[in-house]
């Protein structure tokens, strides 16, 4: 009589991890269901995205590069119209030439942060974040590719910004710091592209999104000594200044071109280059474990 096959037991049972972790001396080698395991540097994967980025805001370059331009362009005209009338000289140039700087600060700054604030925000909303987070990329790879389009971005619009500025008859923007140029560029740029990355996890509309930059990022932009100095302000707004990260970020990139501002002497403004250092660390970890945790977006 031909035996008939006897019934697994659940001691012999070993469908997954289980089994490997019983026999392998409690080191499985495979990673509980569900929870993915990626080792080393994605490249491909990240060149993949920030190039998708890139292409994403150059293929309506009219409205994110050459639109900020015009806008800026013409902050600079009605401002200087107004208070920059019979020669009057702000830190020793001319009105024009002091609020240059600071109007190509924040459009960068306003730009990093549409960019990124779009990306995640978009996929929700159209039920698209799937072809973000399906894709092997760790937490950090899909934030760095965001978050270095979204710099991308702001300074391709800094440059265009900076070209339309020249055409303004008065305006000079001989650099005294190159230095101061670039870090507190990058790092406004870079600290808005943070911020624009939280927002677009928290968001889950357009309106969610629109009451940031209108609530939060304008006032900020509006409060950090762009058209003024802030020595004309009441003690009261002085001190809401000096808290706004926005005020170091325009005064130490004006700083590069007229070599003073608001801010103090050089030793001020490195300090204060360190300081948003310290910030933008803080705010790439926020971002980071927000990715991590899943918080509205795979919850």
């Amino acid at each position: 009589m031909v035996d008939q096959a006897q019934p697994a037991s659940p001691e012999n049972e070993h469908p997954d991890a289980s089994f490997v972790e019983d026999h392998a001396g409690g080191e499985g080698r495979f990673p509980p269901r569900g929870r993915p395991v990626i080792r080393g540097i994605n490249g491909i994967g990240l060149w993949s995205l920030y190039i998708k980025e890139i292409r994403r805001f150059l293929k309506v370059q009219t409205q994110t590069i050459w639109a900020p331009a015009i806008t800026t362009l013409l902050f600079l005209v009605i401002f200087s119209v107004a208070l920059g009338r019979g020669g009057r000289e702000v830190l020793g140039v001319n009105f024009p030439t002091f609020v240059a700087p600071g109007l190509i600060a924040m459009a960068m700054m306003q730009n990093g942060f549409a960019n990124s604030s779009f990306s995640l925000l978009s996929g929700k909303i159209q039920g698209t974040i799937i072809d973000l987070l399906m894709p092997p990329l760790s937490e950090g790879e899909l934030m760095a590719g965001i978050v270095g389009a979204a710099m991308t971005r702001a300074v391709a619009v800094g440059f265009v910004v900076a070209g339309a500025m020249l055409l303004y008859p008065g305006v000079n923007l001989a650099m005294a710091h190159p230095w101061a140029v670039v870090w507190f560029g990058l790092m406004g740029a870079l600290m808005l592209s943070l911020l624009g990355l939280v927002a677009s996890i928290w968001a889950e509309k357009f309106d969610h999104n629109a009451a940031v930059t209108n609530f939060v990022i304008a006032p900020l932009a509006m409060l950090s000594g762009t058209f003024y100095i802030i020595d004309r302000l009441a003690p009261a707004f002085q001190s809401v200044s000096r808290a706004n990260p926005f005020f170091y970020v325009i005064s130490g990139f004006r700083y590069g071109f007229l070599g003073q501002s608001d801010i103090g002497d050089g030793t001020a403004v490195v300090l204060a280059g360190l300081g948003l250092l310290a910030l933008n660390a803080m705010l790439a970890f926020v971002t980071y474990r927000l990715l991590v945790s899943g918080w509205k977006i795979k919850n």
